[in-house]
């Protein structure tokens, strides 16, 4: 006998995709209004702002380049073509972008690290910063407000982080030992659960741990200062450290490129932590006025309506010259 709980969590599931349809559609009509905003004028100054980009997310990535570039005014453009830009989406990007440099993806070598999971974007990035300041940008990133924080950061050459949620804001970067006791108090998580929490609760058996430290955050927008620390070596030897410790199927999966760029900048001197009041990922929060720059992280991004009212609001601030 079915249970008459089935058929309504069916209708709720049938009209939820519904509505998540109806507002990916609603955005989608909002962000386009990008395309009659006054293109970025790029600047050579020493810092690289660097996506990985593909046709379906052109239009959000016009959105959040030109709102962050904005309020930034610094900076020039490098991409990472992700496999299926078309003539007519490089000619946008020429358009509008200043005729950013662009990367194939299949021309990256990732080495002894995974392929897949923007680890190509990771790598090149640690490639860039040889020489420049290099800022990741996630096309899922809206800039509404002053971000002086970030402006700083670069001025003195520093790093900075996006937290992964208010409570990492409350601890800051820790000892690995520490993290591990703070965040996984019973020990290591077993499958199936999400590839960043098998890593993360593993940390205490990591090579010298105490010498290491860590913090739950955001690959999605980052900064990397010029000559920093790390580079691909870096990054490989925490590659091959963390794959010993999971195992090479767990971390190839979706997640390990953003657990590798939070130890990296963690263990690096000066890094600077962005207020989560200002700067944070969306998961259904609140909204407050005061957003300097939302990361709509896919789990929540169409959830309701605040994707495509923060555009909206964004694309109107294109048209008027900055306030700070």
């Amino acid at each position: 006998m079915t249970s008459p709980a089935r058929p309504r969590r069916l209708v709720c599931e049938v009209f939820d995709r519904a509505m998540r349809r109806a507002r990916i559609h609603a955005h989608w009509h909002v962000a386009r209004r990008v395309l009659a905003t006054p293109p970025i004028i790029p600047r050579d100054d020493g810092v690289i702002v660097l996506s990985m980009i593909g046709t379906r997310t052109l239009i959000p990535y016009l959105v959040a380049i030109k709102s962050f570039h904005h309020r930034l005014a610094m900076g020039r453009i490098v991409l990472i073509d992700d496999g299926s830009l078309t003539d007519d989406d490089r000619r946008i990007l020429t358009q509008h972008c200043g005729a950013p440099h662009i990367i194939p993806i299949a021309a990256i070598d990732t080495g002894d690290c995974p392929r897949g999971g923007t680890w190509e974007r990771l790598l090149v990035l640690l490639d860039l910063r040889a020489n420049h300041y290099v800022v990741q940008l996630d096309s899922d990133t809206v800039t509404l407000g002053d971000i002086a924080e970030v402006r700083a950061a670069i001025a003195d050459n520093h790093n900075f982080m996006l937290l992964g949620g208010p409570d990492s804001q409350a601890v800051g970067i820790q000892r690995l030992p520490d993290f591990v006791k703070w965040k996984y108090p019973g020990g290591p998580v077993a499958p199936p659960a999400h590839m960043q929490a098998l890593i993360e609760s593993r940390y205490a058996a990591y090579p010298e741990a105490d010498r290491h430290c860590y913090v739950r955050a955001s690959s999605g927008f980052a900064g990397f200062a010029r000559g920093g620390a790390s580079g691909r070596r870096e990054a490989t030897t925490f590659s091959r450290h963390a794959e010993r410790l999971v195992g090479m199927a767990t971390w190839s999966k979706w997640g390990s490129e953003q657990v590798t760029s939070n130890f990296l900048l963690a263990n690096e001197p000066d890094t600077r932590i962005l207020p989560y009041s200002g700067y944070y990922n969306y998961w259904r929060t609140p909204v407050t006025g005061d957003e300097r720059l939302v990361h709509f992280v896919g789990t929540h991004r169409y959830s309701d309506g605040v994707y495509r009212r923060m555009t909206a609001r964004a694309i109107d601030r294109l048209k008027q010259p900055r306030a700070d």
